[in-house]
């Protein structure tokens, strides 16, 4: 499954490194790419596994940017 996510108020291109760092090492994701210039994120990750991955993303997104907000797109 593919989902795209907004991060909203996403303050510096190295946060959103780190972001797409984090998430790609979170089990169960396949690929993740954050654009800084567009706030927007990209995931891959397994189906069955959607419920936990995305509390996962919302972990990972708020311990580097408390201040940034994900939306799905």
């Amino acid at each position: 499954m593919k989902k795209n996510y907004r991060l909203e108020d996403l303050d510096c291109a190295n946060c959103a490194a780190k972001i797409e760092e984090g998430v790609s090492h979170i089990e169960g994701v396949k690929e993740c790419s954050v654009s800084f210039v567009t706030e927007k994120m990209i995931v891959e990750f397994e189906d069955e596994k959607e419920k936990e991955i995305e509390k996962e993303i919302k972990k990972v997104v708020r311990k580097i940017e408390p201040d940034t907000t994900l939306k799905e797109v």
